[in-house]
């Protein structure tokens, strides 16, 4: 689900071309603008243990979407969004002039990020890496652009349990569910992508959204990663 978010590389893969899929482009910039109070309802103690405490810095968020986690940036912030989606430009440049926010939106995917080793303080992303065609190689991006002691932190729905109702649930709805959102893969093992990419120090942590209706999508995963 491109939460936050919308997708950072379309259904054709293509890392580094911004889209606008028309019709599907404006459900989720209209989707992830109406319904982000509410997601960020069901994510707040997520969201609360991921992206509290930023401070100010180079940050850079995967996925910004619409601009759903500009309440957890400083004014003052330069926020680097990498945002394939055209659709969602408007309303997240509205809403970092509204917040007093800097922006410098990348509209490419996040697979090569056009930033420099080691020049970024934090990198952030929710329900992002479930729609990225190459999760691993996003993840390595993240650590890549990452100063030493920098963090990356997210919040993402993940894969449920095999053998679980829920999890045999995202199976079933893989084909429908990625083509509303633009490519989310419901039954993702995102903590083993983080744990794998080589981070200095990876908190972790299991629990799903709280008092969301969005069922095949419930499990969850939080936490930060220190390069």
């Amino acid at each position: 689900m491109n939460g936050s978010s919308g997708g950072c590389s379309g259904p054709t893969g293509n890392a580094q071309t911004a889209f606008d899929h028309g019709l599907v482009g404006r459900f989720n910039a209209w989707f992830f603008t109406f319904f982000a109070g509410y997601i960020n309802h069901a994510a707040h103690a997520h969201k609360t243990e991921a992206f509290g405490g930023i401070g100010t810095g180079t940050i850079v968020e995967i996925g910004a979407g619409t601009g759903a986690n500009l309440s957890y940036l400083e004014p003052g912030t330069h926020l680097y969004a990498v945002e394939p989606n055209r659709r969602m430009h408007p309303r997240l440049k509205r809403r970092c002039r509204q917040a007093g926010i800097g922006l410098t939106i990348l509209p490419t995917g996040a697979e090569h990020i056009d930033l420099p080793d080691g020049s970024v303080d934090v990198v952030m992303c929710s329900l992002v890496l479930c729609t990225v065609g190459m999760p691993s190689q996003v993840v390595a991006e993240a650590r890549r652009i990452l100063r030493a002691g920098g963090t990356f932190r997210f919040v993402e729905h993940i894969a449920a349990p095999d053998g679980s109702v829920r999890g045999r649930a995202q199976r079933m709805i893989r084909r429908p569910w990625g083509f509303v959102f633009e490519g989310c893969d419901p039954h993702r093992d995102t903590i083993a992508t983080v744990n794998g990419a080589g981070f200095a120090a990876v908190q972790a942590h299991r629990q799903r959204f709280h008092h969301s209706v969005f069922w095949p999508v419930n499990t969850a995963a939080w936490g930060i990663a220190v390069r």
